[in-house]
């Protein structure tokens, strides 16, 4: 992988300043929430985006990683971006009371994942259309090739797209998600015609400078190794990382949502995959339950888990020091799959203080 840090070991690389060294992540709580972190409104993981003027649209987004897009779409804007889940959910399997769909309603504009992916946020867009609603729809899927459900996927698993046989997570592709960046794109011209020549020349930037080269990165990492299979004690949001790069991703969790249960045969089965691969680090779930991780640990050769994420939530500190998807990617699953692969001891991976931070994290 391309190295990240600069000299004192903190990421050198991303546009929003990160705390060096990260102090303080691992001891932040899952269960609090902030307010945002500009201009008015509710317990959310963060407001940004344009000049946050009170005369200006309101964008609501109802997943934190198009949230983060529109907010580099709209920088330096009237737009105001608001992100509707709280700070330490995960974006999946939230169901929210009757206040967001208030917040939609109130909103100029509605960002969302494309049916069947998050139930209320359906049920939202249902009730605009019923009430006559105004809000304009912005849908981050449309026009996206959807990869089929992965064997590995419970077959009770519906998925969404058609049929409802396809895989939602499309976003943790870099590639994929610039095509997200581009609907948000088209959306936001329609809404304020204005700003277009901000608004695409943003983009640009974000998608040469940011996704780009995550991609580039990701893909160092995954060439660099002599493993091509990675355990997760998380849910199966990762198989497009695996059909980018050409690496098998074994999620502990077989569901698409966070949610799901973790049966015995999946122990057995993760137990096998660790013992036959030589396993001794694997990835867990920031937003979910350690249980299954810490049973892994228990019962096999496996030494320590460290933290994964689809970009689909944040901790209260991530939101302090403005983490969007760039800085998650370099700071969380980067030195993971680093460490996972072989590539990197931990104690040498991410941010000075990374493993003392990450390791066996609570």
């Amino acid at each position: 992988m391309t190295d990240t840090r600069d000299p004192a070991g903190s990421p050198g690389t991303t546009r929003r300043r990160v705390l060096a060294g990260g102090a303080g992540l691992a001891a932040a709580g899952l269960g609090g929430c902030l307010g945002d972190v500009a201009g008015s409104g509710g317990d959310t993981g963060g407001t940004a985006g344009g000049d946050g003027s009170a005369d200006g649209p309101t964008v609501v987004a109802s997943f934190f990683s198009f949230y983060d897009f529109a907010r580099e779409v709209a920088a330096d804007t009237p737009i105001t971006v608001r992100n509707l889940v709280p700070t330490g959910l995960h974006g999946h399997g939230w169901e929210p009371d009757a206040s967001v769909t208030r917040d939609i309603v109130d909103a100029d504009a509605f960002i969302h994942v494309g049916k069947d992916f998050q139930p209320w946020a359906d049920r939202a867009i249902q009730t605009l259309r019923d009430d006559g609603v105004d809000t304009q729809l912005i849908n981050v899927r449309e026009g996206i090739e959807l990869v089929p459900l992965a064997e590995s996927l419970d077959r009770d698993e519906e998925g969404v797209g058609e049929g409802r046989g396809r895989d939602p997570h499309f976003w943790l592709d870099p590639q994929r998600a610039k095509a997200a960046v581009d609907n948000i794109v088209e959306g936001l011209v329609e809404l304020a015609p204005d700003q277009e020549d901000t608004f695409r020349n943003n983009a640009a930037t974000y998608r040469t400078e940011v996704l780009d080269r995550i991609d580039a990165d990701y893909e160092a990492i995954f060439d660099a190794t002599d493993r091509d299979v990675v355990q997760l004690a998380a849910h199966n949001a990762f198989q497009y990382i695996a059909d980018r790069y050409g690496v098998q991703m074994r999620p502990l969790v077989v569901n698409l949502a966070a949610s799901g249960d973790v049966k015995p045969s999946d122990i057995t089965d993760a137990k096998r995959v660790i013992d036959e691969n030589d396993i001794r680090y694997i990835g867990a779930g920031v937003f979910e339950t350690r249980r299954p991780a810490k049973q892994l640990l228990a019962e096999t050769d496996v030494e320590a888990y460290y933290p994964v994420t689809p970009y689909a939530g944040v901790r209260e500190n991530w939101v302090e020091n403005e983490w969007g998807y760039e800085e998650i990617a370099y700071n969380i699953n980067m030195p993971t799959f680093e460490v996972v692969l072989g590539n990197t001891p931990p104690e040498e991976a991410g941010y000075d203080g990374w493993n003392e931070e990450w390791r066996n994290f609570e």
